[in-house]
């Protein structure tokens, strides 16, 4: 989400009268959100009933590791949640898309504003948290219509809000992992994305500087879909396809970064004034070779067709990877770098609207 379009942030401080959470503009993206959630709730029934007819005739490569769920009609809700699973994996592709749009070198098309792809990129991102949550709520139902037999259901309730809300409350088979996954990237999304309407109180540096790890989120659904989603477990041209999209928003991101918008954001040895910046040219540098080297593994595991996924033969799982501890760990490694950037990037509090607070503010 970018701030272009919206009113500049205050000069300094918290103005009197001035609110800590944007609601009027929530309010307002959520309205704007209705068509393009009105259209991703038909794209999930119609992936529902693509899902539904494979099961029924016997293609899905789901039903290979798990026989009882042939079943559509008895086991509806995870097939539902399955759906939303891959909507709002959808979403999330197209709202990323349009934030490196957004942010760095557009085409030159006079239809595409920047105003125009900012509104797009915060009604979608609005509706891919919204479908991410649906995805959560209907493998709450799924578990909870799986396990109703075996257990009161005031205690099944409470277990199931623990497996399905808690990050590492999921405790077995691949679930331990790939839950755990989903769950950071679900609740990083709602606070990296929520952001934009704190802007006000954090200023328009911090929030951009925190937006950017959005794209973690977004690598984590990935992955979780990747581990989890029951359509691509098996290696296969459908798995090898979901990689082979991901290369297209590799470039964008790389595009953006050889690119901004913004020229502050641009890789040169010396800033405007001349004085040098060796820890952000080390950042930014550090940024470009990753995205080249994630772009140069993408196209191996297109070309090989192997990503050490389930093999299409046999129906022995896959071990566990990573342990439960590197996930923990990288989340820690992750908390502290958003907390350094929010250090070093936190607004001043001068006495007073001074003009050198308002300098502060619009150098943004």
């Amino acid at each position: 989400m970018t701030d272009a379009a919206r009113p500049p942030v205050p000069s300094s401080g918290r103005r009197s009268g001035t609110r800590r959470f944007d609601w009027p503009g929530l309010r307002a993206d959520a309205r704007a959100a209705i068509p393009d959630a009105s259209l991703a709730l038909l794209v999930t029934g119609l992936v529902f009933w693509w899902l539904w007819a494979r099961i029924e005739n016997g293609s899905s490569p789901s039903i290979r590791m798990m026989p009882p769920f042939e079943d559509a009609s008895e086991y509806w809700w995870y097939w539902l949640c399955q759906a939303f699973g891959w909507s709002a994996l959808l979403w999330a592709y197209i709202t990323v898309a349009f934030g490196l749009l957004r942010s760095g070198a557009r085409p030159p098309w006079r239809w595409l504003s920047a105003a125009r792809v900012e509104r797009w990129h915060r009604t979608t991102s609005l509706t891919t948290i919204g479908l991410m949550f649906l995805h959560m709520a209907t493998f709450f139902g799924a578990e909870l219509q799986t396990n109703f037999e075996n257990q009161p259901m005031g205690e099944l309730v409470r277990e199931t809000l623990v497996k399905v809300f808690v990050p590492g409350g999921y405790a077995t088979g691949t679930g331990r992992v790939a839950v755990l996954i989903g769950l950071l990237a679900f609740y990083l999304g709602i606070v990296l994305g929520l952001a934009f309407y704190v802007r006000q109180t954090t200023g328009s540096r911090l929030w951009r500087a925190l937006h950017r790890f959005v794209i973690v989120v977004y690598v984590l659904s990935v992955w979780h879909t990747l581990l989890y989603g029951t359509n691509v477990w098996f290696d296969g041209s459908f798995r090898t396809l979901v990689w082979a999209l991901q290369m297209p928003l590799a470039g964008l991101l790389l595009l953006r970064l050889l690119a901004p918008a913004r020229p502050s954001e641009r890789l040169r040895l010396r800033g405007p004034g001349r004085e040098s910046r060796p820890l952000p040219l080390t950042a930014r540098a550090a940024g470009r070779l990753a995205v080249l080297a994630t772009i140069a593994g993408l196209a191996a595991v297109i070309a090989s067709g192997a990503d050490g996924g389930r093999p299409d033969h046999g129906h022995s799982s896959a071990g566990v990877w990573p342990e439960r501890w590197v996930i923990w760990t990288g989340l820690l490694v992750l908390t502290l770098l958003l907390v350094a950037v929010a250090h070093r990037l936190r607004p001043s509090r001068p006495a007073g609207h001074s003009v050198a607070g308002s300098s502060r503010w619009s150098k943004g």
